[in-house]
């Protein structure tokens, strides 16, 4: 989007004393607007272009997955009857019989495998996966998994994440989801406001890029028409991003504490026992993934297929994890993961000695807001919808990386080429021009940065130092204006 203005440079002494009081205007927000768009463009570019490019690896995840581990996830020749579940789970015990039995995924589709899921203390937080042919009940091998998530998955989870700089690094994409909303609504404003009264005015020409121009001006038409295509699949990833980011994330907790938004929580208490036990909560990112840590002792198989039984005849369908109970007095639970559409999220507690529900969240009793963020975040993740989603995000992620590029393309396009002015990169839209900003909109803008900067508190520290370094520079700028 047009980060560009046609102004004074930079380097120009801001007004200061000895000059006219400046006139207040509406008009000044526009380079105001471009200075920020410029700063956030050169400096948070950077965050989004990795950010843009982990996420596009990340996305077709599930394709690298049935690449790589096609012996572990896949069957060999799928069809016929399928064994019961019991003899899967009983078959991979027989094969792996250390740890303790934690939970049992059941196939996809028809070419996928079993998923028997063992809790082994050495592992910390992490599990053994066992793949079983559920036509054979043949062991086809195991991973170590993070939450449902095999080594590749994590790995390119982490690098999105974090860079694989554990909680330090994710200020890096947190960075990037705070600055990214601020770039793209920056950049449609500034695109739409200078395509008053000329060739943009017209829809053809906020869409189109114009190639009768030629230089920069070719390069701001396809950064600015190829950000406007983009605007709203961009704003969803910074929204859906911050939901579970460290501290705005934080933030957005606390929203649906206070409006009760949290998805419904499923009670696994067995009747006739007092100890508290709930699951289901949904207000989760990446970590969201299916998985325990362990119990205090090995299920029975068979407990596994009666559980699966019962929840199939309260209609549960599709793909289920049943989940071993976290102790006694708990009952059993089965969630189901469809993410096709429409999508199926209801759970289920079972008492195995009676072949009974006892309780049951459904995805239609979620709170608006938990369905948004439930939905936000899966789709974020390419979850929704199959390749549709994949899709999707590899356009945008492709789309901001080649913005980004064009941004760059365009700062170093604007440099002054003249014999007795020459410089490697543009200059930067001119300083101070908020001060001849209407006192309304100072009024009403200036709370309203502190109040998005205290619901985005990297965005607030980050603009901050922003603000402070600018200040420094224009201070460094009068002393030599006042010397020279």
């Amino acid at each position: 989007m047009s980060s560009t203005t046609e102004q004074r440079p930079s380097d120009a002494p801001a007004p200061g004393a000895g000059e006219a009081a400046p006139t207040r205007s509406w008009g000044a927000l526009r380079p105001l607007l471009a200075r920020l768009h410029f700063y956030a463009g050169i400096l948070v570019a950077p965050f989004l272009l990795v950010a843009a490019v982990t996420g596009l690896l990340y996305t077709f995840t599930p394709q690298l997955e049935r690449f790589v581990y096609a012996s572990y996830l896949t069957v060999d020749h799928p069809g016929g009857d399928v064994k019961p579940l019991a003899e899967q789970v009983a078959a991979a015990r027989s094969v792996y019989p250390d740890g303790t039995l934690a939970s049992v995924i059941t196939p996809p589709g028809p070419d996928d495998t079993t998923r028997v899921v063992l809790s082994l203390p050495e592992l910390g937080d992490k599990q053994r996966t066992v793949f079983v042919d559920p036509y054979t009940a043949q062991v086809k091998g195991d991973l170590t998994t993070w939450f449902g998530s095999t080594p590749l998955s994590t790995w390119l989870d982490d690098l999105h994440r974090n860079l694989h700089l554990g909680e330090v690094g994710r200020l890096y994409s947190e960075t990037a989801a705070s600055w990214l909303w601020v770039v793209v609504l920056g950049g449609l404003a500034l695109w739409l406001s200078r395509a008053r009264g000329q060739r943009a005015a017209t829809a053809r020409g906020v869409l189109l890029p114009d190639r009768s121009a030629r230089g920069v001006r070719r390069t701001r038409s396809w950064h600015a028409v190829t950000g406007v295509w983009l605007a709203l699949g961009l704003l969803f990833l910074s929204a859906t991003g911050l939901t579970w980011s460290h501290y705005a994330g934080g933030r957005f907790g606390r929203l649906l504490d206070a409006a009760k938004g949290h998805a419904p929580e499923l009670d696994a208490t067995l009747p006739g026992t007092t100890a508290p036990a709930a699951t289901g909560g949904e207000h989760a990112g990446h970590e969201g993934h299916t998985g325990t840590t362990g119990n205090p002792a090995d299920p029975n198989p068979a407990a596994f297929q009666a559980a699966l039984t019962t929840a199939r005849a309260a209609g549960l369908g599709g793909t289920v994890t049943i989940t071993a109970p976290d102790g006694p007095g708990t009952a059993w639970t089965v969630a189901q993961s469809d993410n096709t559409w429409p999508v199926h999220y209801d759970q289920v507690a079972v008492d195995t000695s009676t072949n009974t529900v006892t309780d049951r969240t459904r995805w239609a009793d979620y709170p608006l807001l938990a369905k948004l963020s439930k939905l936000g975040v899966q789709g974020h993740m390419g979850r929704l919808f199959g390749l549709v989603n994949e899709l999707v995000l590899a356009a945008l992620a492709i789309g901001l990386s080649v913005i980004t590029v064009l941004g760059y393309r365009m700062w170093w396009q604007r440099r002054p080429t003249r014999a007795d002015r020459t410089a490697r990169v543009g200059k930067a839209p001119a300083r101070g021009t908020w001060r001849q900003l209407p006192l309304p909109a100072l009024l009403v803008g200036v709370p309203l940065v502190i109040a998005l900067g205290w619901v985005l508190p990297v965005l607030g520290v980050t603009l901050a130092a922003f603000l402070v370094g600018d200040l420094a520079y224009g201070l460094v700028l009068r002393r030599r204006s006042a010397t020279g």
